[in-house]
């Protein structure tokens, strides 16, 4: 009989589908904290979080060798995440004309604290994860674009219109 470990390294005993509700037991808390802190979104992460699920079913159905673990699962959710994110921007683009960077870019302003808060919490994910990386953690567009699994020009071309929306969101109710 195989064994598969748990989060804390230990080995649980069976394969197949036993062991995959063992696993779930354990690792549901751990992959569902890890898409909620991340998308801000309860019913999006429960989606997420069912679907690095039924990726596990899928690979213990196909012989997967070896077996799901905890950190293959988290990193199946951090997959799922950011192709949402994707399909989002994507669909975004259908809906709506793009601005293009303007030349003059007055985006070192002064923001009230309060204010750019309560509109960085009311943008979508993939803007607010964007802009936290690239001025609230002072990262380069490159190591931006790392983190979010994007070219460079894509991560310029978000940014872009994640400054666009928050200078719009930051300007209503001012």
């Amino acid at each position: 009989m195989s064994e598969t470990p748990d989060i804390a390294g230990n080995r649980m005993r069976g394969s197949g589908p036993d062991a995959l509700v063992l696993l779930y037991d354990t690792a549901l808390p751990d992959v569902y904290g890890y898409l909620v802190s991340r998308c801000g979104s309860v019913s999006l992460a429960e989606d997420l979080t069912s679907e690095v699920f039924m990726a596990a079913v899928a690979a213990v159905q196909s012989g997967r060798k070896p077996a799901p673990t905890v950190a293959w699962l988290i990193s199946v959710a951090r997959n799922k995440l950011i192709d949402h994110w994707r399909h989002r921007e994507v669909e975004q683009r259908r809906l709506a004309v793009v601005d293009g960077p303007t030349l003059s870019d007055d985006w070192e302003v002064v923001l009230d604290v309060m204010r750019s808060n309560e509109v960085l919490a009311a943008l979508g994910a993939h803007h607010r994860s964007a802009l936290t990386l690239r001025y609230l953690d002072g990262l380069a567009v490159r190591e931006v674009a790392d983190h979010l699994g994007r070219t460079v020009h894509a991560t310029e071309a978000l940014l872009v219109r994640a400054r666009h929306a928050f200078r719009r969101l930051y300007g209503e109710d001012a």
